[in-house]
């Protein structure tokens, strides 16, 4: 495989009155499990369905409901470990996180605070110009998901869906390597990216599928590389917690927000309290939700409902054997097989339904050829109708088929375009179009130097120029691929016309 290497980005610094501070970030990213069925019963995780349609006994609370763990559930976790290469713990156990929510029927969420499933991974984030940042993976816990409390359909009463309650969610939680908003915002796109790639979660951040708390704190150059020596976290600022993000932008938002408001209270004398707090996209501020909690406050206990997980390594190594090439892998095989700049990997990469449409187009094709159609012209008509690829008008065997006839000097690129126009918007067969509408390219070298002859001789001052100025051919080849209604083979006419001017 192609060995792609990085150099580390410079932190993020901000200018205080006193000085430079830098920041440093970790992100806990719930991610909702791609399954049919909650963790703990088999109520549907559907979206968008009715209020209070999709819940079973247990998610509702009700006495003497016993919990059974979904091994789906489990499955898509430790596939998204080993996708993280993380380590998967073949004994985990689940405890009881009390709270009280309206919105939370039972008291308590199953969680793992002490025995996670998934241990110690790393994420590798581009940041673009050959700069790149590890971020270690700490531990990814299975647990369950709360409803949603509804407060603005009525000024006097709060409404409570719980279709959401008991939906599996994995926590994967960062270890505070981010040094910067961007690379905050990098890092959940990557982790959106390898989970799709893996089917673990779909990384719909609108119907909340993909959410992440952000830890935010700042220090003083020099201070992080203390911390590493050590891992001290005395040597980094208190942190706070940023609550229920679900926008890159949002993220990067908050996130400098944020810093600038601890360092303008650290600048001041003052201390940061650690807490929890809300970032409110409106005023473009964080505000103080609540003091921040320690593990004790939630009296943490096992869950005496449920044994512990026990699993096979035989079961995690099928899972392991099964899984699919992941975005790193991909883009380097791109590079090496199909000759791709380090963008155009990554731009077909960025999506796993982009990646197979891409290498669907690319099959039996030249590599670049299609890359560059895929881009350009798919993309960019794509982007402007507000469609996704998934709805794509025009198939990748079709596409596929105009790369081919440019390959093959039937049509050329011009007038690819009008073939891709018209298989795009009349849903027909390029092949069938360019032999109906008579687009295929004059090859005849005949017919071709036939035009080249009309035009040098109906232009004779033109021809003094060009022969004078070289760079003037162009427009005796412009005119013969105007009149050969752009069939003719634009190399054979270059040919022609510097042999007929004799350049």
């Amino acid at each position: 495989m192609l060995d792609l290497t990085y150099e580390t980005p410079t932190p993020k610094t901000i200018a205080g009155a006193t000085g430079d501070w830098e920041l440093v970030i970790g992100l806990e990213v719930h991610a909702q499990v791609a399954t049919a069925a909650k963790l703990f019963s088999g109520a549907s995780t559907q979206f968008g369905a009715e209020p209070n349609s999709n819940v079973a006994f247990v998610d509702s609370g009700m006495p003497g409901m016993l919990p059974v763990i979904n091994e789906g559930c489990v499955a898509q976790a430790v596939k998204t470990g080993l996708g993280l290469k993380a380590e998967i713990h073949l004994r985990s156990a689940f405890d009881r996180k009390n709270y009280f929510y309206p919105d939370l029927p039972q008291g308590y969420q199953i969680s793992q605070l002490y025995h996670p499933i998934v241990g110690e991974g790393e994420v590798l984030v581009e940041m673009g110009n050959g700069q790149a940042r590890t971020v270690r993976i700490e531990r990814i816990h299975l647990e369950q998901d709360a409803g949603k409390s509804i407060h603005d359909m009525d000024p006097a009463m709060s409404f409570v869906d719980l279709n959401r309650t008991g939906v599996a969610l994995m926590e994967i939680v960062s270890r505070p390597d981010i040094r910067g908003p961007e690379e905050a915002a990098a890092y959940v796109g990557k982790l959106r990216q390898i989970m799709r790639y893996l089917g673990t979660c779909d990384g719909n951040m609108q119907n909340g599928n993909l959410r992440a708390d952000v830890n935010v704190s700042v220090c003083r150059p020099g201070d992080y590389e203390k911390y590493q020596a050590s891992q001290d976290f005395a040597h980094l600022g208190t942190r706070c917690e940023i609550k229920n993000m679900n926008s890159m932008r949002f993220i990067q938002a908050a996130i400098d927000h944020e810093a600038r408001r601890q360092i303008a209270i650290l600048e001041d004398g003052g201390e940061i309290v650690q807490e929890t707090r809300l970032y409110d996209p409106d005023k473009n501020e964080t505000r103080s939700m609540r003091s921040k909690e320690e593990a004790h406050d939630y009296r943490y206990f096992p869950d005496p409902d449920l044994l512990p997980l026990e699993i096979e390594q035989a079961w995690v190594d099928d899972i392991e054997a099964s899984l699919p090439e992941l975005p790193d892998a991909k883009k380097a095989r791109f590079i090496t097989d199909f000759g791709l700049s380090d963008y155009d990997a990554s731009v077909l990469t960025a999506d796993v339904t982009n990646a197979a449409y891409f290498e669907a187009v690319a099959e039996g094709n030249d590599g670049k050829l299609a890359a560059n159609w895929v881009i350009n012209e798919l993309f960019g008509r794509l982007k402007k109708d507000d469609r996704d690829i998934a709805d794509s008008p025009i198939s990748a065997t079709r596409l596929g088929q105009i790369v081919g006839l440019i390959k093959s000097d039937k049509i050329s690129g011009k007038i690819a375009k009008d073939v891709f126009e018209i298989a795009y918007t009349q849903d027909r067969d390029p092949e069938e179009i360019v032999k109906t509408e008579g687009m295929e390219q004059v090859t005849d070298t005949g017919a071709i130097e036939a035009a080249v002859d009309e035009i040098i001789a109906a232009n004779p001052a033109q021809v003094e120029k060009a022969q004078a100025n070289p760079k003037l051919a162009g427009w005796f080849v412009g005119q013969v691929m105007k009149a050969t209604g752009g069939k003719a083979n634009p190399a054979a006419v270059n040919k022609l016309v510097s042999a007929k001017l004799g350049l």
